[in-house]
């Protein structure tokens, strides 16, 4: 009896947490089980192919909402060659709507119902020894929807299991060469954000502390680059995040970083005071805003003081030594377009190293699913059900939103723009009003259809800031007002000399970008400087249009953001 455990990722550098749980909890079956991973983005001939060459007695494949309609298409083509072979399928995906997922799909058997690894133990040794438990029978597994002559039974969902049960799912690291390792120390959350299906599993369960601290050393000891947490709320209880964060800061191993996904206005003093001392880049930090309108708040259920939030990253941000990726989400209950454009200046005030703007996803089983026809949303048919409208946001403000987005990726993101950024914001009157404009930009130009290279992106920033100083020159009582020394706005040969800044930070160009400074006049005294003080020739020294000096040291790196060690010289 040979049991195909598949799964099908978004990308090839995540790994499925849960395929390998449940091969972990079933192992003493495994001999009858085998784990495959794919990706979306294969062929899925190939796909076929190799599942078929396995030749499995069964299948059974995580479903979730990157790779639902990718996983359908293919188990529907892959029971045209194997009818004999039974197909299961699990996750959040299958887990809501199970009946109706077995009704609209003939090529699957049943479906794991809810948290899979019990659930898929008995499964396995229902296949593998031709009963499960007393009944022997499909019919004596909890947690399962199956196919039974005409009918579709449902078993009901099963109680919750003790996380600390689940064996450690990375006994061998070679097949994670250069892919993300997730891990859990918790399931559940103590929130009930309506957008989210994790607030349906108010049971939250922690794993055993001790067993956590083994597990960890195992990927400090094998100096992992990234491990990942996938606790939905990792500092919910304070002692269980303190013990955790105390261990990784003893025993860094000045390699591995770990992520976590907390809620910030939780932290406390004793946290923060650890979290000043540790390596820089050993933790990062991911906080969920989804907005700063109260009423946004209180109608999506979620709990946060934005006032204390704000203090605490920005605090954490003094620290210089960790990165925090602040989220945001568009389509909301009560957040029309002027809404989130006010949200999204209170969170970029914060200036987090990554700012996601996210869209809305109706997620089958959340609250926010039941209320789609009071909140008039529409959101797409097919996975990830995005938001397309609601009662406060029309289509168009969403495809004006989805334009800030990618200049927000391509600009702020990229973490290759600091300075040039913050010396052309004066020019608008809020941030969001700047990525709005560059948007806008972009369409108008026909940019935004086209694949461009990092020195290509300067140069049409460049081209939108004369663009932008033309047209405020040309306002009456501009020039006068320029004249008097009460503008604050940048000059284009400030604009230029910041992006040659933000240039030279990430790397020693091997061609000069066309609107920087010439350095031919300065040659002979850098040239002098280098011999006088022994600057190594992979460094760059570049002189600025305001008469500034700087020194990039490319052997010398800020461990957050990877740019260059910067000195200001005299020649």
């Amino acid at each position: 009896m040979k049991i195909l455990l598949a799964a099908c990722n978004a990308k090839y550098i995540h790994s499925n947490l849960a395929v390998y749980n449940l091969k972990a909890y079933a192992n003493q079956y495994k001999e009858h089980i085998i784990l495959k991973e794919y990706t979306i983005n294969q062929l899925k001939d190939d796909i076929m192919k190799d599942i078929y060459l396995e030749e499995p007695d069964v299948i059974c494949v995580s479903c979730y909402i990157w790779n639902i309609s990718f996983v359908k298409e293919l188990m529907r083509d892959l029971h045209k060659i194997m009818p004999d072979v039974p197909i299961w399928a699990g996750g959040p995906e299958v887990s809501f709507d199970a009946q109706d997922f077995l009704r609209e799909n003939p090529a699957f058997a049943g479906v794991m119902v809810g948290e899979g690894e019990e659930t898929f133990l008995e499964l396995v040794r229902y296949y593998a020894e031709g009963g499960a438990g007393e009944g022997k029978t499909l019919s004596g597994i909890r947690g399962i929807a199956f196919r039974e002559g005409d009918e579709i039974r449902h078993n009901g969902w099963r109680d919750t299991m003790d996380l600390s049960t689940v064996p450690f799912a990375y006994q061998d690291l070679k097949e994670f060469q250069n892919r993300i390792i997730y891990y859990e120390s918790s399931r559940g959350c103590p929130f009930s954000c309506s957008y989210c299906l994790s607030s349906v599993d108010k049971k939250l369960r922690f794993r055993d502390l001790e067993l956590v601290k083994k597990e960890l050393q195992f990927f400090l000891d094998h100096k992992v680059p990234q491990v990942k947490f996938v606790d939905r709320t990792f500092n919910c209880k304070h002692d269980h995040a303190m013990a955790i964060w105390t261990y990784i800061a003893e025993h860094d191993n000045g390699i591995t970083n770990f992520h976590f996904e907390i809620s910030a206005d939780l932290l406390r003093e004793e946290e923060l005071s650890l979290m000043k001392t540790m390596r820089p880049g050993l933790i990062q930090l991911e906080i969920g805003v989804q907005s700063t309108n109260p009423d946004t708040i209180r109608a999506i259920h979620r709990t946060m003081d934005f006032g204390k939030l704000s203090a605490i990253v920005n605090r954490i941000h003094s620290f210089g030594n960790i990165h925090q990726h602040l989220d945001l989400i568009a389509g909301l209950p009560f957040e029309d377009y002027e809404s989130f454009r006010r949200s999204f200046d209170d969170v970029y005030a914060l200036r987090p190293q990554q700012l996601q703007l996210g869209f809305l996803k109706v997620l089958k089983g959340s609250h926010m699913k039941e209320m789609e026809a009071e909140y008039g949303i529409i959101h797409k048919e097919q996975e990830p059900y995005e938001v397309l409208s609601t009662n406060w946001l029309s289509y168009r403000d969403v495809l004006r939103l989805k334009m800030v987005e990618n200049m927000v990726e391509v600009y702020y993101n990229s973490g290759q723009f600091e300075n040039t950024l913050r010396t052309i914001e004066p020019l608008f009157a809020d941030a969001f009003s700047l990525y709005e404009a560059l948007g806008c930009f972009y369409e108008e130009k026909g940019y935004d259809t086209v694949s461009h290279s990092r020195m290509r992106r300067y140069e049409i920033l460049l081209e939108f800031v004369r663009e932008r100083l033309d047209e405020r020159m040309d306002r009456p009582g501009q020039q006068e007002m320029e004249g008097t020394g009460q503008s604050h706005l940048c000059s284009w040969e400030q604009a230029a000399d910041a992006m040659v800044h933000d240039l030279y930070l990430r790397e020693n160009l091997k061609s000069r970008p066309s609107f920087g400074m010439d350095q031919k006049p300065y040659e002979k005294a850098v040239w002098e400087y280098r011999r006088r003080e022994n600057v190594d020739r992979t460094s760059h020294i570049e002189v600025f249009r305001d008469g500034r000096v700087l020194l990039f040291d490319y052997t010398k790196r800020d461990p957050l953001m990877h740019n260059a060690c910067v000195t200001e010289i005299s020649l």
